[in-house]
């Protein structure tokens, strides 16, 4: 049974609770990478990932620390293209792209529209542009930044939870049917849809948060979703850490998320990739856990099944 505290968290109460943000520079990416990713084809190929500066979401998600690197301003024209070419001339080469800010890519305020055609520019050589946006925010904007493009345009958006309960705690200002139609509405337009899924978001038990990871996976392959990611909740943005201190949130363990991994590559309905980011967080073993991501590794690249991982110290435990 889900467990929700007996008051409004509102964005007074989140904002409360929140830390100082990060020193950022408006001018360069507070962060970027190079990762191998398995495509929609079937290929293993290199991404490049470009963490944005820009201005906060407008939608402060119960949950988000994304806010911890953004500015308190909207972006000026210009700083966007001069950032992710910044990016670019310390990357490898790469033939797929991710921009992701902290928010909202066709949020006005966050990428100014005056910018989408020198961006679009600067990303002529990739093939697939991968960008992140609230289903609020897609719309005519979205298809005038596709039509820019050389390569397909794909968006990600955060669906965090087929819960409808738990969807409006998180304060996420949209419900399923929401959900359902922006996708709807990007695939009627040739563009693809990865979603963003919560593995134990706060207010349920560890059960009921596998349950749910796997009914969310369920419900986005059901609407037209081609990818999941599975993040496993994780505190440190004020707002998880009181929740959890005063038993509303748990973070979830590395087994439920070799579960749901397990599930979602089963169905065989689009990619599922678990979020390796900070893993060891969850994890209570240390002499399996370094063998346990590199079997998700696996998973994320291969979208098959490798044996499970049997260690004698977690055994030995579980015997006491």
């Amino acid at each position: 049974m889900s467990n929700f505290p007996d008051f409004e968290m509102d964005d007074r109460w989140i904002l409360s609770h929140r830390s100082s943000k990060n020193l950022v520079d408006a001018r360069v990416p507070y962060a970027f990478l190079a990762e191998q990713e398995r495509t929609a084809a079937g290929h293993i190929e290199n991404v490049a990932t470009v963490f944005l500066t820009n201005r906060e979401c407008p939608f402060r998600c119960l949950m988000c620390d994304l806010w911890k690197n953004t500015t308190g301003e909207k972006s000026q024209p210009g700083d966007i293209p001069r950032q992710i070419a910044w990016a670019l001339e310390q990357l490898p080469p790469a033939r797929h792209i991710k921009l992701y800010n902290s928010g909202n890519f066709f949020d006005t305020k966050a990428i100014p529209p005056e910018d989408y055609e020198e961006i679009a520019t600067i990303l002529e050589p990739f093939d697939i542009v991968i960008v992140e946006s609230h289903p609020k925010l897609i719309g005519e904007r979205c298809l005038q930044f596709r039509d820019m493009l050389r390569g397909k345009l794909e968006v990600a958006i955060g669906l965090e939870t087929a819960h409808p309960e738990v969807l409006e705690k998180l304060k996420k200002r949209m419900d399923l049917e929401e959900f359902r139609r922006c996708v709807g509405f990007l695939m009627k337009n040739g563009i693809r849809t990865r979603a963003f899924t919560l593995l134990r978001p706060p207010f349920l038990t560890e059960e009921e948060g596998v349950f749910w990871s796997k009914r969310t996976l369920d419900f986005a392959f059901d609407v037209g979703v081609e990818c999941c990611v599975v993040i496993p909740t994780r505190p440190g943005n004020g707002a998880m850490d009181w929740l959890e201190a005063h038993d509303f949130f748990t973070k979830p363990s590395l087994t439920s998320l070799e579960i749901v991994m397990e599930y979602g590559i089963q169905l065989g309905l689009g990619r599922v990739f678990a979020d390796l980011w900070d893993l060891d967080i969850f994890s209570n073993c240390p002499h399996c856990f370094e063998k346990r991501k590199k079997r998700l590794g696996i998973m994320n690249l291969g979208q098959k099944i490798p044996p499970a991982i049997k260690c004698d110290y977690c055994l030995s435990n579980i015997a006491k």
